[in-house]
């Protein structure tokens, strides 16, 4: 089996790349820059170029490959993507039987498309990344001993990236996941503060937390380079977050047959991130 994994170098599709390439599945890697993505993925990858909004690029990626993981957006930050949904068109035609979806906020023209298709589908929707906490707080841990929030009481159940792809990695090997759609969580739903006193226990430092007034934080918004729509979601999610974002769900266990690995066990993995730069020892 050959399977086509897109955003393979991204926050869950290198996970996803990795536990296939465990399972001694052969893995195709979709990427719009191939000499990028050699030196992001694992040996033995094959790696081939296109880009998920030129379809035109893409009929030599769908060839010989029997199942494929699809992302409709980057889980990078500030990255240019938005999935042309003629991709499923063209799959199907290309013999592809299996696709499953990392669903963003809300589904859209692709996961339309993919219900009406004749392919076996799965659609993936976790709530919010483990690895937000990175991207949003490492930097000013590392700088200041501080983070600077709005809302420090929203809730979150947040989930590992890991655990991500390994529901996606299930669905894509084993049958009996056809037509089902998966909303995925942690096993704990936490506020802002209370991820970041984990983050302070594990790291074993003190970190300030500092909670930003709704003007204050759009202008911090507006500095990081978020245009008025991201800002005003933020807002919205900050103030009323929906029970999708905080409810605990028992999907991984459902599918995986194993609980999901909380918070503080993703912080352990990433330590050092929030200690020092890349290139530091280890502490």
């Amino acid at each position: 089996m050959t399977i086509l994994v897109t955003g393979a170098t991204g926050t869950v599709g290198k996970h996803v790349t990795d536990l296939l390439m465990k399972r001694g599945v052969s893995v195709r890697a979709l990427s719009r820059n191939s000499e990028t993505a050699k030196t992001k993925l694992p040996e033995g990858v094959e790696i081939t170029e296109g880009d998920l909004m030129k379809p035109q690029t893409l009929h030599h990626a769908f060839q010989g490959v029997e199942a494929m993981f699809l992302i409709t957006s980057s889980d990078q930050p500030y990255a240019d993507l938005n999935t042309d949904p003629e991709i499923v068109f063209l799959a199907e035609k290309a013999g592809v039987k299996r696709v499953v979806v990392l669903v963003g906020y809300e589904e859209g023209p692709v996961e339309e498309k993919l219900r009406a298709s004749g392919m076996q589908w799965t659609l993936v929707k976790p709530t919010e990344f483990m690895a937000n906490a990175l991207e949003d707080w490492s930097e000013i841990i590392r700088e200041e001993g501080a983070v600077r929030e709005y809302c420090g009481d929203a809730l979150s159940a947040r989930v590992h990236e890991g655990d991500i792809a390994a529901v996606i990695v299930q669905t894509l090997l084993e049958d009996g996941h056809h037509g089902q759609c998966y909303p995925l969580s942690g096993p704990e739903a936490l506020t802002r503060k209370e991820a970041v006193s984990t983050i302070a226990a594990a790291i074993g430092k003190d970190i300030s937390f500092i909670e930003l007034s709704e003007e204050e934080a759009r202008q911090q918004w507006r500095d990081q380079g978020f245009d008025e729509e991201n800002i005003e979601f933020f807002v919205e999610m900050g103030k009323n977050t929906p029970e999708a974002g905080y409810i605990v769900l028992p999907t991984m266990e459902q599918v995986l047959g194993r609980p999901a690995r909380r918070f503080a066990e993703w912080v352990a993995e990433h330590r050092n991130e929030f200690l020092c730069s890349v290139g530091c020892k280890r502490q």
